[in-house]
């Protein structure tokens, strides 16, 4: 399958293309507007892929069959519009959109056009630990799944940001982006299709010269199959050895598992350690070879137009509470 690229804005394109090529898919070009901060090591990691004149190029191709869009978030919506109508899939970076309006015309076209709109919820999708997770939970380990408590600290890294960062309309809210992940992983474990944003909030308590940035957040969600409560927030301390000690911790009720993502903070530096407890097992596990299937999968729903890596409606509804977590948060906010 090949593929190409638009909007080199977030650094999560790296990961978006790599793990794509690493699953079969081939790169075949990529354009972006001007200079991005990301772009230098977009460069050194895919020096050999071309950069096309303009967009059109990649839509015109016959033989691309996706598109990747990681632009700023406020574009996110068009291009992937546009994509679609010109008979390309999408994958695109989180937040997929920044208002329900644009997700309302994302849903429409998608029906009409009969593309696939695919969210990378790299917090998910790129953690090994949490395909491991998954498969533990399948296999009924921990018994029903009742509640997640999702937390996604991240390291500021001001120097690194470009003026969109700091302008919610640019970036749709620190809810709309972090947040969709927890959202994504909640409704996924839960086996939900469907939740009500119970609680919603933000507040900039450590930026008083970025009045505009949201530097916490938090979710509350409840729905017919378990419970749901998100943290978010961009305080990550400069001793930590990575961007953020991401966790998971998915409570059943035969027992729980929690997911150290990016680092075993004070034990170890390794990444998706994984522990179980249940009534006959209290351990640790190493899931770093557990896999990542959402691209293998990905590239076969292409081919098959099948829903294997993520259903359509899952993309849509966790895109559809992030935003209306996100309203509420800043209604409640003004």
């Amino acid at each position: 399958m090949k593929f190409g690229a638009i909007g080199i804005d977030h650094l999560h394109i790296y990961g978006m293309s790599q793990n794509l090529m690493a699953a079969g898919g081939e790169f075949a070009g990529w354009w972006t507007e001007g200079e991005p901060k990301p772009l230098q090591g977009f460069l050194k990691r895919f020096a050999d892929i071309p950069r096309v004149p303009d967009a059109q190029t990649l839509f015109d191709d016959p033989e691309i069959e996706m598109i990747l869009i990681s632009c700023i978030p406020r574009d996110r919506a068009e291009w992937a519009i546009k994509a679609m109508e010109a008979g390309k899939d999408v994958m695109v970076d989180k937040p997929g959109c920044v208002t329900l309006e644009e997700l309302d015309r994302i849903k429409e076209v998608a029906a009409r056009t009969g593309r696939i709109w695919s969210i990378d919820f790299s917090e998910r999708f790129e953690v090994p630990c949490v395909t491991k997770a998954a498969e533990l939970v399948q296999s009924g380990v921990i018994g029903k799944v009742v509640q997640t408590l999702g937390m996604g600290p991240h390291r500021h890294n001001a120097h690194m940001r470009s003026d969109w960062f700091y302008d919610p309309r640019s970036y749709g809210g620190i809810l709309a982006d972090i947040g969709s992940h927890q959202i994504d992983q909640f409704l996924f474990f839960t086996g939900s299709t469907d939740a009500e944003v119970v609680h919603a909030s933000v507040g900039n308590y450590a930026n008083p010269d970025k009045p505009d940035l949201q530097d916490f957040g938090e979710i509350v969600l409840k729905s017919d199959q378990g419970h749901g409560y998100v943290r978010v927030d961009w305080y990550t301390p400069d001793a930590l050895p990575t961007w953020g000690d991401g966790r998971l911790t998915i409570l059943g009720t035969k027992g729980y598992i929690e997911l150290r993502k990016y680092v075993d903070v004070a034990t170890s530096e390794v990444t998706d350690t994984l522990i179980l407890v249940n009534g006959e097992r209290c351990e640790k596990i190493d899931a770093r070879e557990a896999g990542l299937p959402y691209f293998a999968r990905l590239i076969e729903d292409v081919r098959n137009r099948t829903e294997t890596a993520m259903p359509q409606a899952h993309a849509f509804k966790t895109m559809e509470l992030a935003l209306k977590a996100q309203v509420l948060a800043e209604r409640k906010a003004k």
